[in-house]
């Protein structure tokens, strides 16, 4: 693979983390699940077993590499003239805003997982791996901030191919299709059976 296209290794890399996400929280926090009193309080235990990784990963890991060769975690603001570039201001407000959607998105799993029936676990990684790429085209599209400006919406200076604008309503179409099939895997309500009242036998015949 070319060295312009390593970028997909990293998409393969977040494709797998992320698809086995869902299954393995699920399966951890029902294992974390001791007592009877509060079935909840495990799904907070998985939670924290997230935190811990995103502190081994994401904090450590950092700060020992920073060490390591040397660059600073908050860069000064670069300059091209008197043009500043970039905004280590912003770019620590986004930063964590970033982590707390992580974070936010890590507990909806947990609570989704924690809530929905065994039937209805399956359908939960589609839905929320179909709202998610509908929600970043949407974002990627209209939003183009720059440390000047963070918050400049608007077109795009060259739209994408109609196969994007495809793909997107294609996912739709997929995420319909799921609560669809979850609409008919649920069993139907049996129709209440009608009370018969038992016969009287008529009077003898005198």
């Amino acid at each position: 693979m070319s060295g312009a296209n390593v970028w997909l290794l990293y998409v393969l890399m977040a494709g797998l983390c992320w698809g086995t996400y869902v299954p393995l929280i699920a399966f951890g926090g029902k294992n974390l699940s001791f007592g009877k009193n509060d079935p909840m309080a495990g799904r907070y235990v998985a939670f924290l077993c997230v935190g811990i990784a995103y502190v081994l990963i994401a904090v450590i890991f950092p700060l020992a590499r920073a060490y390591l060769v040397g660059h600073a975690i908050i860069p000064d603001a670069q300059k091209v003239g008197e043009k500043v570039i970039t905004n280590p201001n912003y770019g620590l407000m986004f930063a964590l805003l970033a982590g707390a959607a992580g974070a936010l998105g890590a507990l909806g799993v947990i609570f989704a997982t924690a809530s929905a029936g065994p039937d209805d676990r399956m359908y939960i990684a589609p839905l929320i791996f179909t709202l998610a790429p509908l929600l970043n085209t949407v974002v990627s599209l209209f939003w183009h901030p720059s440390a000047e400006n963070p918050f400049h919406f608007g077109m795009p200076e060259q739209m994408p191919s109609w196969k994007l604008f495809l793909g997107v309503v294609l996912v739709g179409v997929g995420a319909g299709l799921i609560l669809l099939s979850k609409e008919e895997m649920e069993p139907a309500a049996k129709p209440p059976t009608a009370q018969v009242a038992p016969a009287v036998p008529a009077p003898p015949v005198t």
